[in-house]
């Protein structure tokens, strides 16, 4: 009985940090995205002061250049984080599953032994 407690317990500690590190990726994909807006609006303003926006251009602003580096490089792990989101996503629905499970086991166990008390009672009054 005590051992499906522990696992019952456990299982919900995969659950729950499975959640976090949904809830963390999630945060870190927003940032990301709110940093390459900002980057975005930094070469655009670069862009209008220099009066060039072709990149290959010799006299583009170097500054522009490497906005446009550094958002890329968030574009990219943006998209490596949208992977590792979808692999959790997976997880933690096994982890429900598992979950879930054990909570019917458990419940299951608690049920057989609510039923088998007033038996033992009644041989060992009779």
């Amino acid at each position: 009985m005590k051992s499906r407690e522990n696992l019952v317990r456990l299982k919900r500690f995969q659950v729950n940090e499975k959640r976090r590190q949904m809830a963390q990726l999630d945060m870190m994909i927003a940032e990301f995205d709110r940093m390459a807006t900002e980057l975005d609006l930094q070469i655009a303003s670069e862009e209008k002061k220099a009066g060039i926006t072709d990149t290959s251009h010799f006299a583009y602003p170097t500054f522009a250049k490497a906005a446009r580096q550094r958002r890329d490089n968030l574009k990219n792990s943006q998209a490596d984080l949208a992977q590792q989101k979808s692999a959790a996503q997976a997880q933690l629905s096994e982890a429900e599953i598992e979950l879930e499970r054990a909570e019917m086991l458990e419940s299951r166990d608690a049920r057989g032994a609510r039923d088998i008390e007033p038996q033992i009672a009644s041989a060992m009054i009779g």
